[in-house]
């Protein structure tokens, strides 16, 4: 991992002071670089240990902070990470042009790996990710989504990310397409189960942990699976009020909503929905070699269920 801030900090130099003051601004703000760690965990269990792999983290980690430059400037967000997010402090434009910049620079960075079927995963994984995104505006305010209309955007929107990290990182190893997939739909499995518990946390979370404000999700009008599962199980009256603060962005409701999302058990439906999911990673996991970083991708997927930020 050091290694690999070594390369970012090298890539995010440029002669416009702007692009490097507002990219270093987002970087430094923290993050868990899951995404790299996991091409670089997968790398690391199936024995490829070449420079390219510190490459190929920090275009992972680029593409990752590009979508949170734009997404914040979309949702309005002035918290990320405990800090004001780039778009508060900088502004709108230059968030989302910097956001440019980085998912250029990611491509300019991958073209030096030379390697077709790299590239191709890559572009295509930035590609549905922002047709996730453009699903997600579509569904904005919208009480009538239900989990299988959820569970797509989540696996396009966050998921895909996850799954290309890890995909690339059988690629760089020169594993057959068997261990590729299955490298795959480990990712694909641990992008949804973290997903679903981050929806989680914005109804259970601690605000000065998480790093960023509950209700969030209410006030963008996502409907999230806490969300979608309270209404299934809750009353007429408990449904129409979720609908409501669903439909206006209803944040005054927000403690009358999560009275609801508690009672009616609906994030124990969540839980046991990202159980299965990093149950199905660990299951994947075990395919590959034995080993430390294999053992380090199963214990990865069992801890995230404890997760609070």
């Amino acid at each position: 991992m050091r290694e690999l801030d070594q390369v970012i900090a090298l890539r995010l130099d440029s002669g416009v002071p702007l692009v490097g003051q507002v990219a270093h601004y987002i970087i430094a703000a923290g993050g868990k670089r899951l995404r790299p760690a996991l091409l670089l965990l997968t790398c690391g269990a199936l024995g490829y240990h070449g420079e390219q792999r510190f490459n190929l983290a920090a275009v992972v980690e680029f593409i990752h902070t590009a979508t949170l430059l734009h997404d914040d400037v979309v949702d309005d967000s002035a918290l990320r990470r405990g800090n004001a997010t780039a778009n508060e402090t900088f502004g709108n434009p230059a968030s989302v042009l910097v956001g440019d910049f980085l998912y250029s620079r990611a491509f300019q960075m991958m073209v030096s790996a030379q390697n077709m079927r790299i590239m191709q995963v890559l572009a295509d994984a930035t590609n549905v990710i922002a047709e996730g995104e453009v699903q997600q505006l579509m569904n904005m305010h919208n009480a009538a989504l239900d989990e299988a209309g959820y569970l797509q955007v989540i696996r396009s929107k966050t998921a895909k990310l996850f799954e290309a990290s890890a995909r690339v990182g059988a690629i760089l190893s020169g594993s057959s397409p068997e261990v590729e997939e299955t490298c795959a739909q480990y990712g694909q499995a641990l992008g949804t189960a973290f997903q679903v518990i981050d929806d989680v946390l914005d109804y259970t979370g601690d605000a000065a942990v998480m790093g960023k404000n509950l209700g969030d999700d209410l006030r963008e009008g996502k409907s999230t699976l806490p969300l979608i599962a309270a209404m299934q199980r809750g009353t007429t009256s408990q449904r129409d009020l979720i609908k409501t603060a669903i439909e206006t962005g209803g944040v005054a409701m927000l403690d009358q909503v999560v009275s609801i999302v508690r009672a009616t058990g609906a994030l124990d439906v969540a839980r046991l929905a990202a159980t299965q999911e990093a149950q199905r990673a660990i299951t994947a996991a075990r395919q590959l070699p034995g080993g430390a970083h294999t053992e380090c991708l199963i214990q990865l997927a069992a801890q995230l269920l404890r997760r609070q930020s």
